[in-house]
């Protein structure tokens, strides 16, 4: 890792807790549907693959799936008043505290002689807002946010911060967004498993001569 220049860091659930929140949506949602099919979480799955193309990620892409699964699973047995709550709880997510996870801010204040990216996917005013609540904003010298992360993105990324490939480290909890896509174009990865993962992120674990595995953030600062 001699070569590195660019730290890029993902947001949600690297930096801060984002999955239980939603999860405690999904939960109620759950709730709701139980009594109308054999499994709602397939159900809201089902709806939230088919709206990945158009809708994306983020707070309000989540909640629309959520709505509409309520209403295409529940129909007519799920009261207005019932949807409206249910409304309520998802739009709250756009006020999540953001908290930095344990060692987060202690480490990202001690990095030193990289310049340090938060690349993150999802909707741009909903993670500048996240961003900004954490406090974890003036840690960084720059931020990217980008609708998705592939390795076009990564090589955008690379572009945008004039820097080759081999001169990136990524960090983050996703294998799919976060640490495939960096290894395939040739970067650098540290993985920083989550309790939680997404149902849409998940992929299968794998060993690389660029990753390394880490279980807790404040490790970062024996490797680099």
């Amino acid at each position: 890792m001699r070569k590195i220049k660019i730290i890029a860091f993902d947001a949600d659930d690297t930096l801060w807790d984002c999955q239980s929140y939603f999860e405690a949506v999904e939960n109620r949602l759950y709730e709701l549907i139980a009594p109308y099919c054999d499994d709602p979480a397939r159900e809201l799955f089902k709806t939230e693959s088919g709206n990945m193309a158009d809708l994306g990620y983020g707070c309000k892409a989540f909640t629309i799936s959520i709505i509409e699964t309520a209403l295409r699973v529940g129909g007519s047995h799920i009261s207005s008043e019932e949807l409206s709550t249910l409304l309520s709880h998802c739009k709250k997510l756009l006020q999540l505290p953001a908290t930095p996870l344990p060692e987060v801010e202690q480490t990202l204040a001690a990095i030193d002689g990289y310049r340090k990216v938060c690349f993150t996917k999802g909707e741009l005013q909903d993670q500048e807002n996240k961003l900004r609540r954490s406090g974890l904003l003036k840690y960084f010298d720059d931020v990217e946010i980008t609708s998705d992360k592939g390795q076009k993105e990564f090589l955008a990324l690379c572009e945008h911060q004039h820097c080759h490939p081999s001169e990136l480290l990524m960090v983050g909890n996703s294998l799919k967004s976060d640490i495939a896509p960096a290894l395939a174009i040739g970067a650098w990865a540290i993985h920083i498993p989550f309790h939680v993962t997404w149902q849409l992120e998940t992929f299968e674990d794998f060993e690389h001569e660029r990753m390394k595995k880490i279980s807790h953030f404040g490790e970062l600062l024996q490797i680099i």
